[in-house]
């Protein structure tokens, strides 16, 4: 039985803090705060594994934080957290655990007694996971890697890979196609060769509409090059296994009902990232994870990093009802991070009902959006700077580059420094056109490198981020029950595209379709 929370709103903090924000926290102003606290920066910054935050240009003073923390206390924030890593079933709507912090575990590690046979099978599965990859890395005959999945199964080992490219070993390729539209997986296509391509079919079930529609359209492609060796050219991360065998292949890798897609990449699901940056380098990507688990679920809560990022979560959500947030990393190399975070956070707390199905009276997820830098200052900063909606932007900064082209990373470095600062101070001009308001929040992320463990690190401090603001607003973090109505709808529209068949359907969607064929 699951322990039992208190939902935000029904807590005497939640007053408190809006009484708080009504007298105080409306009006606060970044710069007067500086101004008078020379110790802002070190109060409202600190380190975790791998990570240093400066939460200091955010709207928070000592106050709202002490509220914040009131409010994750009387919430049942730490009974909840451990009822996660104890293995109960959270995820009460499907009536399953939530152990993908079980999957970065080091196969030593002391759990209750009703998870050491899942412990166990996690090291056995990864052992097997990583000594396949090895074998594929050193098959020179494979240079092509695609890696066909849609969600969970495509964002994160796609997210992963781009990001350690400089960890990839040299002579392989990797391909990430999802998109059911087959100009995606043509494309890939047009730049192989059969006998040089492996093919990696992400499905916990081998039935997902999108993956088997592009994984059967790359077999008939592979067997009319005049090529038979499906078993040698295909693996399934699945745990369908009869299924992937009548597809023709042999070598499949399971994972666990516990394991939601949007975190599975620490699982089978990483396979690409395993054949991408080793073995090492994933048990790497592993340790960084673990670290944060161990940081989240000991750390104290006011020093505690994914836990004080959720409370301004709540904050900004709830009380100065922002509604997007947009994070800038400023690393080429994490192009995929803003996707992948969408979904971690908006198919996570993206929901209308708490936990027992009662409607919310407030706000849950925000719009979760963003670019690199500095490309994003030259096409959506000048709404961050002098629009009318004060967004909350977040910037990831890498201290050591992974290049020695001179002075580049100084002027990176110079760019997420500025930007952070502008949004803050602003600038007045009487003439309007060149104000800048200023006040307007920003988080500063600094990782030393981006490598294996710094990765692992980041995305589990989301992770835990991501579950702390849901745990406060009630909700069920780890369904998704919003993905499935549209695939059920589709279902019945594809025949009715070859046969024209309107029966039944709404005025507008009769339309498109007649349009459409």
């Amino acid at each position: 039985m699951s322990a039992v929370r208190t939902r935000c709103d029904r807590t005497s903090a939640w007053g408190r803090l809006q009484a708080h924000y009504d007298s105080a926290g409306r009006y606060f102003d970044l710069r007067q705060a500086f101004a008078a606290d020379p110790q802002r920066f070190g109060a409202f910054s600190q380190p975790a594994p791998h990570i240093f935050a400066d939460l200091s240009k955010n709207l928070i003073d000592g106050k709202t934080e002490s509220l914040l923390l009131a409010l994750a206390r009387e919430a049942g924030i730490e009974a909840h957290r451990e009822a996660m890593f104890a293995g109960e079933h959270i995820n009460a709507t499907e009536d399953r655990a939530v152990l993908h912090t079980l999957l970065r575990a080091p196969a030593s590690t002391a759990v209750p007694p009703e998870l050491a046979s899942e412990l166990a099978q996690v090291h056995t599965t990864l052992d097997a996971m990583l000594a396949y990859a090895e074998q594929v890395r050193t098959d020179h005959t494979i240079t092509d890697v695609v890696n066909i999945g849609i969600g969970g199964s495509d964002l994160g080992p796609q997210m992963v890979v781009r990001a350690l490219d400089a960890y990839v070993a040299p002579g392989k390729r990797f391909h990430f196609v999802s998109n059911v539209d087959g100009h995606e997986l043509a494309g890939v296509l047009r730049g192989l060769a059969p006998e040089h391509t492996l093919f990696l079919v992400a499905s916990k079930t081998f039935t997902t509409a999108e993956t088997m529609a592009n994984a059967h359209s790359a077999k008939r492609w592979f067997e009319q090059s005049g090529n038979v060796d499906i078993a040698h050219h295909f693996a399934a991360l699945t745990t369908n296994v009869e299924a992937a065998r009548a597809f023709g292949i042999d070598t499949t890798f399971g994972f666990w009902d516990w394991v939601g897609g949007r975190y599975s990449l620490w699982s089978s699901i990483g396979l690409p990232i395993a054949l991408a940056i080793g073995a090492e380098g994933f048990r790497r990507l592993l340790a960084g994870a673990h670290a944060m688990d161990e940081h989240f679920r000991s750390a104290p809560l006011a020093q505690n990093l994914p836990v004080r990022l959720g409370l301004i979560d709540v904050w900004y959500r709830n009380f100065h009802h922002f509604t997007s947030r947009s994070i800038a990393p400023y690393h080429s190399a994490l192009q995929r991070l803003p996707a992948y975070l969408q979904q971690l956070e908006m198919e996570s707390n993206g929901k209308q009902v708490d936990a027992s199905g009662a409607a919310l009276p407030f706000g849950t997820s925000p719009v979760l959006w963003g670019e690199p830098g500095t490309n994003g200052q030259h096409a959506y900063f000048q709404m961050l700077h002098q629009g009318t909606d004060a967004i909350p932007l977040e910037f990831v900064a890498v201290r050591d580059p992974a290049h020695d082209l001179e002075g580049h990373h100084r002027k990176l470095l110079a760019n997420a420094l500025a930007q952070a600062q502008a949004l803050m101070v602003g600038q007045q001009d009487a003439g309007g056109h060149r104000n800048f308001p200023g006040n307007r929040p920003s988080t500063f992320f600094v990782l030393d490198q981006l490598n294996p463990e710094t990765l692992g690190a980041f995305l589990a401090m989301y992770e835990h981020r991501v579950f702390t603001s849901g745990a406060l607003w009630g909700i069920n973090s780890f369904d998704q029950w919003g993905v499935e109505l549209g695939k059920v709808l589709a279902k019945d529209i594809e025949p009715r595209l070859a046969s024209g068949d309107m029966a039944g359907l709404d005025a507008s969607t009769a339309g498109l379709l007649a349009r459409l064929r």
